[in-house]
């Protein structure tokens, strides 16, 4: 996956049942072909996913990220 993402997220110790109701919900205003289209035409990629794949994503994407600031040895300013 490269590009950008977003996703929605809510603090960690909130009940499962929140995040499978979000989850549930998200994904459902996702598979609207409207909605899905939307996002489409702003670049956005629509990836479906339940909250340990996001979670993943997250945690792979970091990874990926910090190797690239530090191998460019980037600062912060």
């Amino acid at each position: 996956m490269g590009g950008g993402w977003s996703g929605v997220a809510a603090p960690g110790n909130r009940p499962n049942e929140i995040f499978d109701l979000l989850n549930r919900e998200v994904n459902s205003a996702l598979a609207d072909p409207t909605i899905k289209g939307r996002l489409e035409n702003m670049g956005s990629p629509v990836l479906m996913m339940s909250p340990a794949e996001f979670r993943k994503l997250i945690a792979e994407e970091t990874e990926r990220w910090a190797k690239v600031i530090k191998f460019a040895n980037i600062k912060p300013e």
